[in-house]
């Protein structure tokens, strides 16, 4: 697993970053969602927020489309996570191109117990879109929330 992390304190702005590659297994999507929720908290954003719980599903639900539907043997998938103060984006890149998801999506048929997660993220996100990979081959499916910002907690004890 490789790992950039940049946080505002560090890049001396008001946006924070945080980007990891993940194993293009079941275990590794757990890892992402768990990361997700532990450094939207070190944001300011509670565990127990509303903001937090929403995106720590918009990213279960992305990077297990990553792991069933974009998995390429050997290739890892990654999760890139941008607090810009106003909104939380959340991108997740696998290596497989060919397998494009639908922008709308359809309703889930009967008592199938798959098909629903983009639905989700289609709920649960402002925005929310598929793109080409900007780095090799494959696709980013991205989704924003704005930010409340009664979500934060002032970090370090400052007032924003």
């Amino acid at each position: 697993m490789a790992a950039a992390t940049r946080d505002a304190a560090e890049v001396g702005s008001t946006t924070a970053e945080f980007t990891m590659r993940f194993s293009s297994t079941p275990r590794g999507a757990r890892l992402a969602r768990r990361l997700v929720a532990d450094r939207l908290d070190a944001w300011g954003h509670p565990h127990t927020s509303t903001v937090n719980e929403t995106l720590t599903l918009i990213t279960a639900e992305l990077a297990a489309n990553a792991v069933r539907h974009g998995h390429v043997q050997g290739r890892d998938f990654e999760v890139r996570l941008v607090d810009t103060g106003e909104t939380l984006h959340v991108e997740v890149s696998d290596t497989r191109a060919e397998r494009v998801p639908p922008f709308s999506p359809r309703e889930a048929p009967g008592d199938s117990e798959t098909g629903r997660g983009l639905m989700l993220v289609a709920a649960l996100a402002d925005r929310w879109g598929i793109e080409p990979r900007a780095m090799g081959p494959g696709k980013t499916v991205w989704a924003e929330t704005d930010c409340p910002l009664t979500s934060r907690l002032p970090a370090l004890g400052m007032p924003r």
